[in-house]
């Protein structure tokens, strides 16, 4: 393997470069090839490089589903989504679609995954298939700094407040978006802690979020409604955020513990009305754990 060279804000560990994409969350690992086995010290630092960083991203990663299952899987067991069907012979790996035509990148407005879920994943680890030349890119933010920069007061009011977190109709999974495929299922919803400690940092972090967050228990979505739009706007304020611009074989795994994304949907030669871009992603996503504060 070629000599990783000098750069001034890296940290190296294990052979692995580490770079942080901001000072606030995110982070490019290179230095390994996931096609091969991962030692467990090696895999042990890029764990602990998700920990801190919370986004870590890995290059010219030429993987096949199978191998991007088993690099995967060394996280957590996986599970497949509640309402979109996974790839054939995979059902722990979704493929993440938009045509040509489709204006829309599937996921969005700010969200972490699956929150309507009594055990919300605990991450993803999502590789690009197929790019646009240029956008298509995913925004994260960090929930640590969104609760952490909050006044004491707030932080005091919201330590002992849940919220419902909604799926919405479930169909508008899948069905506006050609190039994938619904699941029977029932819509879902579940109510968990607005501020939860995370099980392996014992850090506060916000857990609410745009897409799903609909109201806080004991509340009507009217009076839930101020509070929760200021949380949703100071949960991706811009000094905590990052953007990770995506080239095919990109992998980038998140801890959805933490974190909120948002891909950009900047294909404005979709919106109008001219040929526009493909954009295909496979996702593995981490399974739920057992409920925590």
């Amino acid at each position: 393997m070629t000599p990783l060279a000098p750069c001034p804000n890296a940290e190296i560990t294990n052979s692995l470069r580490i770079e942080p994409l901001t000072g606030s969350i995110g982070a490019e690992i290179s230095g390994i090839d996931l096609q091969t086995s991962v030692p467990d010290d090696t895999f042990e630092a890029i764990n602990q490089a998700l920990l801190k960083h919370l986004v870590i991203v890995f290059r010219d990663q030429d993987i096949t589903p199978v191998q991007h299952k088993a690099f995967a899987s060394r996280f957590s067991e996986l599970q497949s989504h509640p309402f979109v069907e996974s790839i054939d012979g995979l059902s722990e790996i979704t493929a993440i679609v938009k045509e040509s035509w489709e204006v829309e990148n599937w996921g969005g407005d700010w969200h972490a995954d699956v929150t309507f879920l009594p055990l919300p994943s605990k991450g993803a680890a999502l590789f690009a298939k197929e790019v646009p030349p240029q956008g298509g890119d995913t925004l994260f933010s960090n929930l640590y700094l969104a609760y952490e920069t909050l006044s004491d007061g707030m932080k005091h009011l919201l330590d002992s407040l849940r919220a419902v977190h909604d799926s919405g109709e479930v169909g508008r999974f899948s069905d506006e978006f050609d190039g994938m495929r619904a699941k029977k299922a029932e819509r879902l919803t579940s109510i968990h802690p607005v501020v939860r400690v995370h099980p392996s940092t014992q850090r506060k972090a916000l857990f609410v979020n745009e897409e799903y967050t609909t109201h806080f228990e004991g509340m009507t979505r009217e009076e839930s409604r101020p509070l929760l739009e200021y949380l949703f706007q100071h949960s991706v304020r811009p000094e905590i955020t990052c953007r990770v611009r995506w080239q095919r074989n990109t992998l980038v795994v998140w801890d959805n513990r933490v974190t909120l994304h948002s891909p950009v949907s900047d294909d404005f030669a979709a919106r109008f009305n001219k040929a526009g871009f493909r954009r295909v992603m496979h996702r593995a996503t981490f399974a739920g754990e057992a409920p925590y504060s």
